[in-house]
């Protein structure tokens, strides 16, 4: 039996007459139908998020009543980094006897706005990667716990698990100079304009050993086999003497590696290659690639861990608490 001091479900019968609309008004703009205007909606979605409410998916016919659904949200499921995150995050779920709904954006950024605009309505909580602001998250989100991977939340009401590789990446600079590496590249990724943070702590690493990194050592890598190999190739005809470089992932690493040999270049002994993530993928190449690695599959399980916290109200785990930390794993080609 419930206490007498529980506090009252919030229902969409509140939301409407917060919004001034009817219920059927407040059920269309939650599943984004056409037939209402933009400001109508954008009235409910507004009150909705205000009050805290969350649709009944038992109503729904979506899962049973005492069922917990988590939404996984990844942007290519075809890159083995987020398959080993999803992985860890399915064997969390599948630990409390909860589903796990799998949304691949592909990256782009319209199928992720669909992707919201349905995902409020079918989970109890969502975790994954975004490239959409806080607002707009909050804003398709309502009174759902929301645990962002790989970014840190400016919203309060959101969660987030981040990486701490630079002492990792500092790591693999320090090896690199010590096998007497002055001529050092790496391969960033071409996603956004802007340098990777990974790029960031590349270069600071860089300095402390006085080396300086020019702006043509650095070339943009497609986050593909192919992608990393065409960068390689870019980086090689600006500059032939360079002899190591660091990758940005370990898909972009891998392609180096193949381009090195179409290039007559033997690894490690002509160019060094270092990746990023530690990805199994990693120990079926030759050479088997040395990378800074984290623990991919920890960022889906504490992801879920927190994700459950906010859901079941129990005490959330602390910013400390939800930082998965890299290390260099030194294989063959370094």
């Amino acid at each position: 039996m419930s206490s007498s001091t529980e506090p009252r479900r919030v229902t969409i019968h509140d939301v409407a007459r917060t919004a001034g609309v009817s219920r059927q008004t407040v059920s269309r703009a939650l599943n984004d139908k056409a037939e209402i205007d933009g400001s109508t909606k954008q009235r409910v979605l507004d009150a909705a998020r205000e009050l805290g409410y969350r649709p009944s998916r038992f109503a729904r016919g979506l899962v049973r009543q005492d069922t917990t659904t988590i939404g996984l949200v990844v942007p290519d499921l075809l890159n083995p980094f987020f398959t080993e995150v999803a992985s860890g995050a399915l064997q969390a779920a599948r630990a409390r006897g909860w589903h796990v709904v799998v949304y691949d954006t592909a990256g782009d950024a319209e199928q992720e706005l669909t992707t919201l605009r349905v995902i409020g309505t079918q989970v109890d909580a969502v975790v994954g990667y975004f490239s959409r602001s806080d607002e707009d998250l909050d804003r398709f989100t309502p009174g759902i716990p929301v645990v962002l991977i790989g970014r840190e939340p400016r919203t309060p009401r959101f969660s987030g698990i981040s990486i701490d590789g630079e002492d990792g990446v500092r790591e693999a600079v320090a090896h690199l100079v010590d096998r007497g590496h002055r001529r050092i590249g790496m391969l960033d990724h071409d996603r956004r304009p802007q340098p990777s943070i990974r790029q960031t702590w590349f270069l600071r690493a860089a300095a402390e050993h006085g080396i300086a990194v020019a702006p043509g050592w650095i070339a943009r890598a497609a986050q593909t086999v192919d992608g990393g190999g065409a960068a390689l190739a870019t980086l090689l005809a600006a500059h032939p003497d360079v002899t190591a470089v660091f990758a940005f992932n370990d898909v972009i690493a891998i392609g180096a590696l193949r381009e090195a040999r179409r290039f007559g270049l033997c690894v490690p002994a002509d160019l060094a290659v270092i990746g990023f993530d530690g990805l199994a993928l990693g120990t079926l190449v030759e050479p088997e690639l040395s990378s800074v690695a984290i623990d991919t599959r920890a960022l889906g399980t504490l992801a879920v861990d927190q994700a459950a916290r906010l859901v079941t109200g129990a005490t959330p785990l602390e910013p400390a608490e939800l930082i998965v930390r890299a290390a260099l794993h030194l294989r063959e080609s370094a």
